[in-house]
């Protein structure tokens, strides 16, 4: 089998890869949404692939591993890469599970970062009917994450919240940082309190904080968060469109706090986890397969933190139906360490009805499907009507 093409079209807002090769067979891989700039950077890779065997996964990406970069520029590498695993598992008739080694659990908990209810003003009350409403979702999650702080609008809502400005930035993930002040730190212990009324221990409830708290402010939330038992509190120093890790300053964090610490989202390969695990900088890690290389560059991140201590939860909030396929198969495979996988919904809506199966979610979890490949497959002639003019060949 040998790639005779590599296509990327932009299907509502994401990009999707299609590898094509001389045996008719060909694999598909999504990426996060909102990323539609990246078309010509994952088309640029086009002359590398062709004439390789797709089977071959490790061999192909050794040619293209080194050109990818921290989010969003990952994302390039990522997205072929799990094309390459679909492809395998469809051309050996296997689900790509088997391809990592095999499931170990036949069902994949996850956890709600994606169903959301927006609300403004970001008071205590806020949160508490927002959790309400998460805990009242049909799909029965057992874990929510909540984005609080300066992952939310609360920085902007809050009068007070901290000593900066927010960012003029127009770019999501700008890095809005500056010292709480005190009136700030107490109004989120005070809505993470508002929540854990609702949810008491019915349910796991984890922050996505930032990037952007100072060091001493983080190691003060933490703190603070102790009685609440909180399954972890994410990317207060580093994390979303962060270029780079700042491992021995989470260190500094982690080693103050008994409530567990989080990144990882943002980095690409097992290079940049490096530091991170072997130091026990975190507690947590949640490397998103769509960013940091694809999904067996996840798992060796799964089972390296695994050997040193520490759990594994990846990022997939926006990576679209066919991202949710490859966390599904990956996740099955995970150690032990693993928590759960961040759920990822179709995007627009419309979305379920171009792709052949949607998961269910029930009680938090996932079955895992044997079908060939990565288990969830876009259906051309439903998807067709969605492309943009200039992607009119894009299943040809």
């Amino acid at each position: 089998m040998k790639i005779v093409d590599l296509k990327c079209a932009i299907i509502g807002k994401s990009p999707v890869v299609r590898i094509v090769t001389d045996e008719g067979i060909s694999g598909y891989a999504q990426a996060e949404t909102w990323k539609p700039y990246l078309k010509p950077h994952i088309l640029a890779f086009r002359e590398a692939l062709i004439g390789e065997d797709p089977t071959l996964v490790e061999r192909v990406m050794l040619k293209i591993r080194q050109r990818g970069g921290f989010k969003p520029w990952g994302t390039a590498v990522s997205v072929i890469e799990m094309a390459l695993w679909d492809l395998a598992g469809k051309g050996a008739g296997l689900p790509v599970h088997k391809l990592l080694g095999g499931k170990i659990r036949d069902k994949v908990r996850v956890y709600n970062g994606a169903i959301r209810f927006p609300f403004t003003g970001h008071q205590p009350q806020d949160y508490a009917d927002d959790m309400a409403k998460m805990m009242a979702l049909p799909q029965g999650f057992t874990i929510f994450k909540q984005p609080i702080g300066f992952h939310s609008a609360m920085k902007r809502e809050v009068p007070n919240f901290y000593y900066g400005e927010p960012s003029a930035s127009p770019f999501h993930g700008a890095l809005d940082r500056g010292p709480i002040t005190e009136k700030g730190l107490r109004h989120i212990v005070d809505c993470v309190a508002a929540m854990k009324e609702v949810a008491g221990d019915k349910v796991g409830i984890a922050l996505d904080c930032g990037p952007g708290w100072m060091l001493g402010d983080a190691i003060r939330l933490a703190r603070l968060l102790e009685p609440y038992n909180l399954m972890w509190i994410e990317d207060l120093l580093t994390g979303d469109y962060t270029p780079w890790v700042n491992a021995g300053v989470y260190r500094e964090l982690t080693r103050t706090s008994t409530t567990p610490i989080h990144t990882g989202e943002q980095i690409y390969l097992r290079q940049n986890f490096k530091e991170l695990i072997e130091t026990q900088a975190v507690h947590v890690v949640g490397p998103d397969p769509a960013d940091v290389g694809g999904i067996a560059e996840l798992k060796w991140i799964a089972e390296y933190a695994d050997l040193h201590g520490i759990t594994m939860a990846p990022h997939g909030t926006a990576n679209g139906l066919l991202g949710l396929g490859a966390l599904i198969q990956v996740s099955a495979t995970l150690p032990n360490n693993f928590i759960a996988f961040e759920y990822t919904t179709a995007d627009p809506d419309w979305w379920n009805n171009i792709v052949d199966t949607v998961p269910v979610v029930e009680n938090g979890m996932i079955a895992v499907p044997d079908k060939p490949g990565m288990g969830i497959n876009i259906v051309p002639e439903k998807a067709q009507r969605y492309l943009a003019s200039d992607d009119h060949d894009f299943f040809a």
